[in-house]
């Protein structure tokens, strides 16, 4: 892949391993856990899942619960469209970077320029490197890409303040059959104590399931602009949602007088 336009790692070495080694190994540990806590079920993959994008000390072990469901069917998806919120950048779109892949540790994950031209030339999507740039909420899903779908190649969104119609018309576009997964990057709620939290989270996770995107606030969900636009192309399509797990980082890894919730989502 020379000579081909890169985006580099920004978070490697904070939010998740910069020694390829050991990031592997991390991930790979971590999805075993989270096979054993949380068989799949016999069946077809899910069409989506949602994940939190957190360091992985902190939300790793949630995320890991949700690629361990799509892991198995690594040979027959081939694209993963994820969308994140913006943290970085104020965004009134949707925004997709110009680079041909992003690097990891663990190499380089093509990007899937021809649905990024496509969504680019029907006006549904920019051309934004500035928000990508800096960007940790799609780039710590990519390592768990990397190795539960090696093969697959990435469509990545930064999904600003836009209408839930909106994200869920571009999702109709890149939609595809059972070669292409969606998955939505977010957390849950920031900075509670908790008991709070585990509250405030549980409510949350009732509307995720229930597909009612209108619950869902920035306050809920830190991604709530891409979550609510998923579960509106769910709902078109009378897609089920299921629970997969509910924690914080009090239960993984931080103190219990502030905390982040975390939720792992599967859509089918």
């Amino acid at each position: 892949m020379t000579g081909l336009a890169v985006r580099p790692p920004a978070v490697a070495g904070t939010f998740y391993p910069a020694d390829p080694d050991e990031l592997r190994r991390w991930i790979t540990a971590a999805l075993e856990e989270a096979a054993r806590r949380c068989p799949a079920p016999a069946g077809p993959a899910p069409k989506a899942i949602v994940a939190p994008h957190a360091a992985y000390v902190y939300s790793g072990p949630v995320a890991a619960i949700a690629y361990a469901r799509v892991a198995r069917c690594r040979e027959q998806i081939e694209r993963v469209v994820l969308l994140g919120p913006a943290h970085r950048v104020p965004l009134q779109a949707i925004a997709a970077p110009a680079a041909d892949a992003f690097a990891t540790p663990l190499g380089l994950i093509p990007i899937d320029t021809v649905a990024r031209q496509q969504l680019v030339d029907r006006g549904r999507v920019v051309i934004s490197d500035a928000a990508h740039a800096a960007e940790h909420s799609l780039e710590v899903h990519l390592p768990f890409l990397q190795v539960a779908l090696p093969d697959a190649a990435v469509l990545p969104l930064a999904v600003g303040d836009v209408p839930a119609d909106g994200v869920a018309d571009v999702l109709d576009h890149v939609w595809g059959g059972s070669e292409t997964l969606v998955v939505v990057s977010t957390d849950l709620s920031h900075h509670y104590d908790y008991a709070t939290a585990a509250a405030l989270d549980r409510d949350t996770a009732a509307a995720i399931v229930a597909r009612r995107p209108e619950a869902l606030g920035p306050e809920q969900a830190c991604g709530a602009y891409p979550l609510r636009g998923l579960l509106t192309a769910a709902r078109r399509l009378g897609l089920g949602v299921e629970l997969l797990d509910l924690r914080s980082s009090g239960d993984t890894a931080g103190p219990r007088d502030r905390v982040v919730g975390y939720g792992a989502f599967a859509l089918a």
